[in-house]
């Protein structure tokens, strides 16, 4: 398999990334993700595939949170008067 990886990487002219490299990312994921971070300290070992596939659940759920707080601000704008609105915008930039 390190064949395939090695003709792979060649040909699209990537530099290889070592299996300690990806633990050690896996890892820092492990400890960025409030799910895993906090409730798998005492256990110690989770597999790298549970924190890719909270890290993608957890990375949705705050595009969904980004979504609705925008969507909130979009409308508080909406219902307040002009000067307002702008501070408010004012703020945001």
């Amino acid at each position: 398999m390190s064949s395939r990886r090695s003709r792979s990487s060649r040909q699209t002219g990537t530099s290889m990334i070592s299996e300690d490299q990806i633990n050690d990312l896996v890892l820092q994921l492990h400890r960025l993700l409030p799910e895993l971070g906090n409730n798998n300290r005492r256990s110690g070992k989770v597999s790298a595939s549970k924190v890719l596939q909270e890290t993608c659940t957890y990375i949705r759920n705050l595009n969904k949170e980004v979504d609705d707080l925008s969507e909130r601000l979009s409308q508080l704008l909406e219902s307040t008067d002009s000067a307002q609105a702008a501070l408010i915008r004012s703020l945001l930039m």
